[in-house]
């Protein structure tokens, strides 16, 4: 079952005096952290929403007001709190996916079907988004772009089309 809220940024100190947060964004762009209509706290297993009542980018981070954040003392006891979004809150275009939604899928061969391995880890810091692919023999880079991963089912597999070397011993071991 997919996860009805998603992690999307860290309140990372505070900005002013009146209560503002300032976040760094874990989405791809702080844009889409600073257009949230609410962002939720994770308390146990439950979250609770809180409203947004005014966000903007600054630099690479998000400045956030919140709805019963009104002092600089408030903001601060939620310094490293991470933040959530609702699933449904987050744009997705058509064909992308969340990592979260990923993760731990087989990986298959695009052609044959067989089970190549598994997906453990995505490494988006770079031009091309790199998939970690766990098989038999190691860890294994494969570059997420449709010459190698021409299909991905988000609730069966990531299908690749593996040139020879690439998950046998002779790509790049992470």
């Amino acid at each position: 079952m997919k996860q009805t809220h998603l992690e999307c940024g860290k309140i990372i100190n505070t900005h002013g005096f009146r209560g503002t947060v300032k976040l760094e964004s874990y989405c791809d762009a702080p844009e889409i952290l600073a257009d949230l209509p609410f962002i939720y706290f994770l308390n146990g297993t439950d979250y609770s929403a809180v409203k947004v009542l005014r966000a903007s980018v600054f630099r690479q981070f998000v400045l956030m007001d919140l709805e019963g954040v009104t002092s600089e003392e408030a903001a601060n006891k939620l310094r490293n709190t991470v933040v959530y979004a609702a699933r449904e809150d987050l744009p997705l275009d058509e064909g992308d996916h969340f990592i979260v939604d990923l993760l731990g899928l087989p990986v298959k061969h695009a052609e044959s079907g067989e089970i190549l391995g598994k997906l453990v880890d995505i490494k988006t810091n770079g031009a091309v988004d790199l998939y970690v692919v766990r098989t038999e023999k190691g860890e294994y880079l494969v570059p997420a772009v449709p010459q190698f991963i021409p299909r991905i089912d988000s609730e069966d597999a990531v299908y690749v089309s593996p040139i020879p070397g690439l998950l046998d011993g002779g790509a790049e071991n992470v």
